[in-house]
């Protein structure tokens, strides 16, 4: 899960059919604050790890990270009755704050928001272990299995088995969980989701249903 370039290749389409979808909780994220990086650096990096420098990628990495964390603080800190967001608004105000758009092609945008999907998983998976024993029940944040993640004050299922699942849907089919990644926690829709993992967006449509089903049975079964 932690490749940023195209998946493997499936080793079989053994997830059924879809089904509802399925709603984890998560709590509020607590980090400092910090300013945001300059947008022509992480611009440049932005444009050199889509022409192949690796090393681009490594630099980059950490500065979205810390945009990231600095707005799911502000943004999950707001926590109140009725309150709802989705993953893909913080993804979409780092990427506004981070980039000058006037430099990064359409394609140049799905590799950041790619690289934003692992990092916002990560914020919200280490979040939810680090607080797992404090602020138990009624109005701790959730995430609904669906186009993005939503955050609101409902509870069902948790996200760290969520992330579990995830790991295992991985070992069967890595391609699959990297969709679900991609479009669960970037935002991506099918056709930058296709770009960016090189395949058919008619791929993308039919693996993002059949994971969702597979993770709904995979969770559903635990609960």
């Amino acid at each position: 899960m932690n490749s940023c370039g195209t998946a493997a290749a499936p080793k079989g389409d053994t997830i059924g059919q879809t089904q509802k979808p399925i709603r984890y909780r998560i709590r509020t994220v607590d980090h400092m604050i910090t300013p945001p990086a300059p947008p022509h650096e992480v611009t440049q990096l932005l444009l050199d790890w889509s022409k192949g420098n690796q090393t681009a990628l490594d630099k980059l990495m950490p500065l979205i990270y810390r945009e990231l964390r600095r707005l799911a603080h502000q943004y999950l800190g707001r926590e109140r009755v009725g309150h709802t967001l989705q993953t893909t608004d913080l993804v979409h105000e780092a990427y506004l704050r981070l980039v000058d758009q006037r430099r990064v092609r359409w394609q140049n945008r799905s590799h950041f928001f790619g690289v934003a999907a692992q990092l916002m998983r990560r914020i919200l998976v280490d979040h939810a272990r680090r607080h797992k024993r404090v602020k138990r029940g009624g109005g701790a944040p959730m995430v609904s299995l669906d186009e993005t993640a939503v955050v609101s004050n409902q509870t069902d299922f948790d996200l760290l088995a969520l992330d579990a699942a995830l790991n295992r849907l991985a070992e069967i089919d890595q391609r699959k969980a990297r969709i679900v990644e991609l479009r669960f926690f970037g935002g991506l829709d099918v056709q930058e989701t296709a770009a960016f993992l090189k395949i058919s967006e008619v791929t993308v449509m039919r693996d993002w249903k059949m994971a969702k089903a597979w993770l709904h049975r995979e969770l559903s079964d635990e609960s």
